[in-house]
């Protein structure tokens, strides 16, 4: 019954012109609200999984790594174990260690990767290729993969090098060395190809075969520095971590994508909120303008009052008809709203109608990712607004005494 009233409040003729110009401002400003809401998160989905997807290429489901110091020993027989569990796709051992590479007078600090031969079925890299070819050469005759980043510091065409790079790592020694140079090691290097997925590793890594890096590096036949695994099913990834650690004695630490890189995630999911917090303020000036209509509206329908209060409507009847007044006006912003935000994100991931400016990203336009989840949450919350801000006005009107005249 109190949203029949509500309803013929708000399409009946106001006799004060303001209060219709005050509600129909605060359906638009929650459109706005809305809509902002809706595409901003929505765009923000759609850089996240670009992100995730370009992280996803280098991070893989899993990693072994020591829980202290630099390397680990991995058996035969755990690598069997590794290979019977359900779920496991591949597996690579990797060594990774700084490294100062040289051309001529070009210098520049990365890190050197060396993987084995299942490496390209592990982690996309190979996938990322912008020239060359995926070769690693032996441990005689190294090759290296390059990020663009650091084929540009070094001022080499990574496919077409004619002239060999110097590679200079530390090697690991069991005796103590007075002149930190003697554990210094050099060795000549070719490059294969350059890959490109993100800044962070593009300017930071060069990837080779893992037979040349652990001869530098004087490393033992089972001695390496992490293991990583994919995976069937990456939603499994927290159930494998633990039946992977139990294959590996203590000493081991069996990381997922997400907790090798727990500070990114951290951080995207604190920008989210600080976005949806900020954009909530456009809310909040709508629910001052409802609470500027539903006033005057109350002040108008004194006399209605009065007629539900002698018929004998309590005081909870006329709170609930202005709260249901404050209910509808969000209703129809919020359903506008949604709409509208749903049209232009469907033309956005069709038609990329608006470009991302600069040049320098991965792709051209802005990436557009629909949610339920981020739907329901923009509902829920101009509900809870709309509610409190309505709450004023029909307490007002629920706890005054307004009286019948006879004219």
């Amino acid at each position: 019954m109190h949203f029949l009233f509500a309803w013929r409040y708000f399409k009946a003729k106001k006799t004060t012109n303001a209060i219709n110009i005050i509600a129909w401002v605060s359906i638009s400003a929650i459109v706005i609200g809305t809509t902002a809401l809706i595409l901003v998160l929505s765009v923000f989905n759609g850089f996240e999984d670009l992100v995730k997807s370009l992280y996803s290429s280098f991070y893989t489901d899993l990693k072994v790594l020591p829980e202290s110091g630099k390397n680990i020993t991995v058996t035969q027989a755990q690598l069997d174990q590794l290979r019977k569990l359900d779920g496991i796709k591949n597996y690579s051992l990797v060594v990774e260690e700084k490294a100062l590479l040289q051309n001529g007078e070009y210098q520049s600090l990365i890190f050197l990767k060396g993987v084995d031969a299942n490496y390209r079925y592990v982690a996309g890299v190979a996938d990322h290729l912008v020239k060359g070819q995926y070769e690693l050469g032996s441990a005689d005759d190294p090759k290296l993969i390059l990020g663009a980043g650091i084929e540009g510091a070094m001022g080499v065409q990574a496919d077409r090098n004619l002239f060999y790079l110097q590679i200079y790592l530390f090697r690991k020694s069991n005796s103590v060395q007075f002149d930190p140079m003697n554990d210094v090691t050099s060795d000549s290097i070719s490059t294969s190809a350059a890959f490109q997925i993100q800044e962070d590793f593009d300017n930071k890594y060069g990837i080779t075969n893992i037979d040349f890096a652990k001869k530098a590096l004087g490393l033992k036949a089972d001695e390496y520095t992490g293991l990583e695994i994919a995976l069937h099913d990456p939603d499994r990834a927290d159930e494998l971590s633990a039946k992977v650690a139990k294959i590996f004695d203590k000493g081991y630490a069996v990381r997922t994508r997400y907790q090798q890189n727990q500070s990114l995630y951290s951080v995207m999911n604190i920008e989210r909120w600080i976005i949806y917090a900020v954009l909530c303020l456009i809310l909040v000036v709508a629910a001052f303008n409802m609470i500027g209509a539903l006033t005057m509206l109350v002040m108008e329908k004194q006399k209605d009052i009065g007629i539900l209060r002698a018929l004998g409507s309590d005081s909870r009847f006329i709170q609930k008809i202005f709260l249901s007044e404050g209910i509808l006006l969000a209703l129809i912003g919020t359903a506008a709203g949604m709409i509208i935000a749903f049209i232009i994100c469907v033309l956005q991931i069709n038609f990329h109608l608006i470009p991302l400016e600069g040049g320098s990203f991965l792709i051209d336009y802005f990436p557009v990712k629909m949610r339920i989840a981020d739907f329901a949450l923009v509902a829920a919350t101009v509900f809870v607004i709309a509610l409190i801000a309505s709450w004023i006005p029909a307490r007002k009107a629920a706890m005054h005494e307004f009286t019948l005249r006879s004219e």
